[in-house]
């Protein structure tokens, strides 16, 4: 039966010769186990986060806690909901036939694969653009990035994955049931319609962007912070800033260690026609590593906090004896003594006052 003449039973040709095998009992262990880590992990940065936006109510630091609370909120929908039907699929002992004869929790599971997929991945680089933004233009930050123009872009991100997630549905072709049975996605064996390989290039080429923009930015953003700090003897204001990058930092070594095999594998199947010598198994690996990455996230909000990395610090200057950065510079005082500089600098009496600063001098 072809999938794409009949949309109702898409995929359903795959399951007669699948030569893709996983053992029921390890298979439903091992997603059970990511489904319950995830959301647990997910749910308790989100407490972590929005404690902190409750405390750090500054617009420098507000922004970026509003984004990593979207991505965390994903990553904990992309368990719930990803890990559910996975789960229903196990236990109905991958019997597709039976559960989908009008493919609507195929197409339902695919576009919840791809969303969730890319959201994580555009959030973190529209964050790294926020911290880079808020470190090489703080005046301009200030004043823009509220937390309405937050809100915006993350529904904007949002939108745009939804977007690319129907794309294939609005196109009239369905989602495929994979050779495992076991998930649904964009159509990855023998791939011959361009527009199959155009949704697989896509998603890869997207996913690719969004980490080449998160490198670009948190290595401008670094290099910036490195630069101040090595030019002036004033640190005050910028223990938040080395708190965020640092996360960034992680983020972005996650996503690219976690995604690159899956994003590499469909680039490959769309490159190659379907001819490539992908397996099943090396599909389910890379796949596996991607979820992996929704399991990292929040665990990089709860561990890189500003107390632990204090702790750290002093932990690794007691063993290596070596004083790399100042403990004051994480003194909650010194981020509001910058925000009053700030408000100084920018309030309208400010120029008066530096202008009358050069005229008393030459009185003198």
């Amino acid at each position: 039966m072809n999938g794409s003449k009949s949309p109702g039973l898409a995929g359903f040709g795959v399951l007669k010769n699948t030569t893709c095998h996983t053992e029921k009992k390890i298979s439903v262990f091992f997603s059970i186990i990511f489904m319950t880590v995830g959301i647990l992990s997910n749910s308790l940065a989100i407490v972590i986060l929005m404690k902190a936006y409750q405390r750090f109510r500054q617009k420098s630091k507000a922004s970026f806690l509003l984004l990593a609370s979207g991505l965390v909120v994903t990553d904990l929908f992309g368990h719930l909901i990803n890990g559910a039907i996975a789960v229903f699929v196990y236990a109905s002992d991958k019997d597709w036939i039976r559960f989908n004869q009008s493919n609507i929790l195929c197409s339902v599971f695919g576009i919840c694969m791809v969303f969730f997929g890319l959201c994580p991945l555009f959030l973190g680089s529209v964050m790294a653009v926020e911290r880079c933004i808020g470190v090489t233009k703080p005046i301009f930050h200030s004043t823009k990035m509220t937390s309405r123009h937050v809100k915006m872009m993350l529904t904007m991100v949002c939108l745009f994955a939804v977007l690319i997630a129907l794309l294939p549905i609005l196109r009239f072709r369905a989602y495929q049931i994979q050779a495992s049975r076991t998930w649904c996605f964009y159509k990855t064996e023998h791939v011959e319609d361009w527009e199959d390989r155009f949704y697989l290039l896509l998603f890869s080429c997207l996913g690719f962007l969004a980490l080449a923009i998160s490198f670009l930015c948190n290595a401008v953003t670094g290099i910036t912070l490195l630069r101040v700090k090595f030019k002036s003897q004033q640190r005050q204001g910028r223990s938040h800033h080395f708190e965020m990058i640092i996360q960034l930092l992680a983020i972005m070594c996650v996503s690219c260690i976690c995604w690159s095999p899956f994003l590499v594998t469909m680039a490959r199947i769309g490159i190659n026609e379907g001819r490539s010598k992908e397996t099943c198994e090396t599909i389910l690996f890379a796949l596996r590593m991607a979820t992996w990455n929704q399991i990292l996230d929040p665990w990089v909000y709860i561990l890189l906090r500003k107390a632990v990395l204090k702790n750290l610090y002093k932990i690794t200057s007691g063993c290596c004896g070596v004083h790399v950065i100042n403990l004051h510079m994480w003194e909650l005082s010194s981020i509001k003594n910058s925000l009053k500089v700030a408000a100084i600098s920018e309030s309208p009496g400010s120029s008066k006052q530096m202008n009358l600063q050069p005229l008393s001098s030459m009185g003198q």
